[in-house]
């Protein structure tokens, strides 16, 4: 039996469909579903909440950086494990890159792909019948999809609510429901998106509010009537989305470093590797009987003092490195450079493996997908492999150094290609994520 699925989604970022996706998510496994979660575009931080709210995994569906048969391999795993996905989008529904048609990276490629029809959250705030026209755009905008239904959000009152339904109704879009512009429906955010589920305090307290409130607001029978049958691409291969840095991989893993997509730690797996997970913040080294470490993005520019201070972590990351690889992903990147500066410019020594100096003072978003091209043989495979991934820091590069360049980079926008991150000896990053081998690589 393959679950039926839907995908919430907005006209633009910013509409409430994070925190409604998890209010529906957890009331519908307050019913007794099985309910996974899936998360579109590159996002390391919801599908923890995803997994919260419904106590099952959540894995990310990317229709630039994945090909059609790891997109089904990972919507497959999903079905086959719930009675209902509840997919979740990013940004706008439309919202991509240049590429092929449905390789964008637009939310709606998912919906189309797999067949889901779209739920849209429509932020009625500042509006009333006009946000009809907006459902009607998108409605009528790409044909592949389908818009089964509108949930209204940030009403400001019951005439409010029934003007902008009146305006769905003039379109024939049935609302399944309307919440109120409620501050305490909203969770905590830092420079990245949420703060993270393992962070938030009280989360399953806040999660219970979520579901208590869309199941106030929000025709629940409707919802699940409006999921569609989930079609899977026509391949049958399994796909690795990347190799395996080591046969068993020593992973950092606490609060500054948690940014690893669960489809790749699932694809590792699949080859048989090992994961051992170590907390750097609690001051641990690398295990020694792994092969190879792994350094994540996460947030080590906001405990930058504590990880400087931790010699047990640093000394052995450094004793561990000269034997075996260790590879650096965004912030894991910074922390094997010299120095990271933090928000308030005091710069604290990180391990100094690589030449690389970052600074959080120095603020500029970078945010984005990359190719790369590595440039030499490392923990991500051979040298002239081709990886989809992207970048999403804060943090800037003050010195680059004199190592040599872990890869060369390019966006979908057709930039030229550029050096990106270090390499020296056994050790290699760079701000850039990676997500899975480009296909024809």
């Amino acid at each position: 039996m393959t679950a039926r699925g839907l995908l919430i989604a907005a006209p633009r970022s910013g509409s409430g469909k994070t925190t409604i996706t998890l209010g529906l998510q957890r009331a519908l496994t307050q019913r007794g579903l099985k309910v996974r979660g899936l998360k579109c575009g590159p996002d390391y931080i919801d599908p923890a909440f995803h997994a919260a709210a419904t106590g099952a995994p959540s894995a990310n569906l990317d229709s630039y950086a994945m090909p059609d048969a790891l997109l089904g391999q990972i919507a497959n795993e999903a079905a086959g494990a719930a009675d209902i996905i509840v997919a979740e989008g990013s940004m706008g529904l439309f919202d991509g890159v240049p590429g092929p048609d449905g390789h964008t990276g637009a939310s709606a490629d998912i919906a189309a792909l797999l067949g889901w029809p779209v739920v849209l959250v429509v932020d009625v705030s500042g509006q009333a019948q006009s946000a009809g026209a907006v459902a009607l755009g998108c409605m009528a905008y790409d044909k592949r999809i389908r818009v089964a239904g509108v949930i209204l959000n940030k009403v400001a009152s019951e005439r409010h609510r029934r003007l902008a339904a009146a305006g769905m109704e003039k379109i024939g879009l049935p609302v399944f429901g309307a919440l109120p512009r409620e501050a305490s429906l909203i969770l905590p955010e830092r420079h990245l998106g949420l703060v993270q589920a393992g962070e938030t305090e009280d989360l399953h307290q806040r999660l219970d509010a979520l579901a208590e409130a869309v199941k106030a607001a929000i025709a629940l029978d409707a919802v699940i009537a409006a999921a569609g049958a989930t079609n899977l691409p026509a391949s049958a291969r399994q796909v690795t989305p990347l190799p395996s840095p080591g046969r068993c991989l020593a992973i950092a893993r606490d609060a500054a470093f948690s940014f690893v997509y669960p489809h790749v730690e699932a694809g590792w797996l699949s080859l048989g590797a090992k994961l051992v997970p170590f907390s750097p913040l609690a001051d641990e080294p690398p295990p020694e009987s792994c092969d190879a470490c792994w350094l994540p993005g996460g947030y080590p520019e906001l405990h930058a003092g504590r990880l400087a201070g931790s010699s047990r972590f640093l000394d052995g990351l450094r004793d561990f490195a000269r034997t075996r690889p260790v590879h650096g992903e965004c912030g894991g990147y910074m922390v094997l450079g010299k120095s990271l500066i933090d928000a308030d410019g005091t710069s604290h020594t990180m391990a100094g493996l690589l030449s690389v100096e970052t600074s959080f003072a120095r603020r500029k978003m970078n945010l984005g997908y990359r190719n790369a091209v590595l440039a030499a043989d490392g923990p991500l495979g051979p040298a002239g492999s081709r990886l989809s991934g992207h970048e999403f820091h804060y943090a800037t590069v003050i010195s680059q150094g004199e190592d040599a360049p872990f890869a060369e980079v390019t966006d979908p926008h057709g930039s030229a290609p550029a050096p990106a991150g270090s390499r020296r000896g056994l050790v290699s990053g760079s701000f850039f994520h990676a997500i899975a081998v480009r296909e024809g690589a």
